[in-house]
């Protein structure tokens, strides 16, 4: 899935976020409204919440190291830092 596009809907009590692929495809995860009280930190939960759902194809079931790691791009390479493009 290629994502092209990332929406937030507000609920009674709850942020829907889609995650919207180039070939239509849908990704939609629900947050709970106490865990996000406006579209940016919605959408940086459902994010969050993604990263530990895919530990449990990439780290055998394990939860996400800590909340630092869900949260980056998976970038441990250099300390999460750029890659300097001399090396």
């Amino acid at each position: 899935m290629h994502l092209t596009n990332t929406k937030a809907t507000h609920g009674i009590d709850f942020w829907k976020v889609d995650f919207i692929g180039d070939q239509g495809e849908r990704v939609t995860v629900i947050v709970p409204e106490g865990e996000a009280s406006q579209e940016d930190s919605a959408i940086n939960r459902a994010k969050a919440m993604m990263v530990e759902l895919t530990a449990f194809g990439t780290r055998g079931g394990a939860k996400s190291l800590n909340k630092y790691d869900a949260m980056s791009n998976g970038n441990f390479d250099n300390g999460g830092l750029p890659s300097d493009p001399r090396h």
